[in-house]
């Protein structure tokens, strides 16, 4: 019999997350999904892997906290439906949407998994830290967050399976990821460069259109992996999509903090994972120093990790 399994899936990097494993799950287990409530590119990304129910998400990473506590509290009466005994095991893959049905789980006798984000390596996640008391297993990605989770067993990094070969398309793939990256983008319109592919994510992709027509621009894509596919370099935010990126289609990568984001880590834990993933950290973001890392990022050359994602998964698959 196949195993019952809930994964949350909570937006941007932590939906890459559940998709790695549910790819490594697939066809071993029964999935059931719990998104953000109205987020249907979290739906879209998932729904080939599973069943979904969407849950209140407290606060996102740009949103305001005035009202986290009421949508927290409406969060815990949603999950209520669906968390139940005939699941055998939670994994949480993170943010404040997976603490209530985590709770929620405990209390109805499943198996916790609590997974690390890979760009943690200075301070751990607030959500890890707090479901690590009740969690069986806390999966790392890195041998370093044992510093910051010393009880927690290192997988591997999360990185999806390939859905594409690898070619050589001509274009560069900039991404901001969810919520876009205005700095970094405002900087690529300085520039005289041309086989530009844009995903703007919640930015309007109108602006972007308008002043560079030749370039081929979306806010997002369900199937996003045929655009890394095809890529020469891939310039993004830090988060999952540089992870796979390099790992899963062997890209070399440049990683552009974003400033705006002031409640996720910064930028040493940046410029940790470029280490880890062999590419460029751009902090100053010009036009001159942009076009100057994708004439670098030519010569790079990309690591190979453990699949993290498909050892979790047999791990999980033994409980």
């Amino acid at each position: 019999m196949a195993k019952k399994i809930i994964i949350t899936a909570s937006g941007g990097g932590h939906t890459g997350n559940a998709v790695s494993l549910a790819q490594r799950l697939e066809g071993r287990a029964d999935i059931l999904f719990i998104v953000p409530k109205g987020d249907k590119w979290t739906r879209q990304r998932v729904e080939k892997y599973g069943d979904i129910i969407e849950v209140t998400k407290g606060r996102g990473a740009m949103s305001s906290n005035i009202l986290f506590i009421p949508r927290f509290l409406k969060a815990f009466y949603e999950s209520l439906r669906s968390v139940s005994k005939e699941y055998e095991v939670l994994v949480s893959m993170g943010s404040n949407h997976s603490i209530p049905p985590a709770f929620l789980a405990k209390i109805n006798g499943l198996k916790i998994i609590n997974v690390e984000s890979c760009a943690r390596f200075t301070k751990g996640s607030r959500t890890v830290k707090i479901l690590s008391h009740i969690a069986d297993i806390t999966a790392l990605q890195w041998e370093e967050q044992k510093n910051l989770h010393p009880k927690g067993i290192v997988y591997g990094p999360l990185f999806e399976k390939p859905l594409y070969k690898p070619w050589n398309g001509g274009y560069i793939l900039v991404t901001g990821g969810t919520y876009g990256h205005r700095m970094l983008f405002d900087a690529l319109l300085k520039t005289r460069l041309k086989n530009i592919v844009l995903q703007t994510g919640r930015l309007d992709p109108r602006y972007y259109k308008k002043r560079k027509p030749e370039w081929r621009i979306f806010d997002f894509d369900p199937d996003f992996g045929k655009w890394i596919a095809g890529a020469n370099i891939v310039i993004s935010h830090f988060g999952k999509t540089v992870l796979d990126a390099a790992l899963t289609y062997r890209k070399p990568v440049i990683i552009v903090p974003n400033p705006e984001f002031t409640r996720t880590v910064g930028v040493e834990d940046a410029g940790l994972l470029a280490k880890k993933l062999n590419a460029i950290l751009l902090e100053n973001i010009t036009p001159k120093d942009l076009v100057d890392a994708i004439e670098f990022a030519f010569k790079l050359k990309v690591p190979e990790y453990p699949d993290g994602a498909l050892n979790l998964a047999e791990d999980i698959l033994k409980l």
